[in-house]
């Protein structure tokens, strides 16, 4: 998780927070980086404790964390009278399929670097018709600044991220690149 403040400058009582949320603060780890396997109890229990949290105003949460707790993950709801867990709709968003791509086989919704290519990246997903499309975005040969707050908020204002599009879409994909950065070897881990 990355956060504006640390958990210790803004409260001294720690017998509210869990050892699992603890290290997440501490480490700076995000939710969907979690030490915990996701959707595992552990995990749903770390997200309701981030939630709760941050809705009592006791931490702060990034972009990617804040889109995750405004999730129904870790909820429950009475469904025929039976309590049961609320879809966790940020997995099927993020999904992993594999698909085919004239004639090839593929991995859904998985950017990697393209070499030489006419553009940096390149994912394969499927349009608002179901059909696999390969999508290619950034600029060959610039670098992924959002490490630099002014420069992270003009790419901002530019690409208009704060309404990206739809998924088949190179805007979408560049404005949520450092969600991928493991994928794509990009170092910084703050979001644009």
């Amino acid at each position: 998780m990355k956060y504006i403040k640390t958990f210790e400058s803004q409260t001294n009582d720690f017998s509210d927070i869990s050892e699992g949320l603890r290290y997440h603060l501490n480490e700076s780890i995000p939710l969907m980086e979690s030490v915990y396997r996701i959707e595992s109890d552990a995990w749903l229990s770390l997200v309701n404790e981030a939630r709760e949290m941050w809705e009592s105003n006791k931490i702060d949460l990034d972009e990617d964390d804040m889109f995750l707790i405004g999730t129904d993950a870790g909820l429950h709801g009475i469904y025929e009278g039976n309590t049961v867990m609320l879809d966790v709709p940020y997995m099927i968003w993020d999904e992993l399929d594999e698909a085919e791509y004239q004639g090839k086989k593929v991995d859904l919704n998985k950017p990697r670097r393209t070499p030489g290519g006419p553009r940096k990246f390149a994912v394969y997903t499927k349009n608002e018709s179901g059909k696999v499309v390969q999508v290619r975005f950034g600029q060959p040969g610039m670098r992924v600044n959002n490490n630099d707050p002014k420069k992270a908020a003009s790419f901002r204002a530019r690409m208009k991220c704060e309404n990206p599009g739809p998924r088949w879409k190179p805007r979408w994909w560049a404005c949520n690149v450092s969600r991928y950065r493991k994928l794509l070897g990009i170092k910084s881990n703050r979001p644009w």
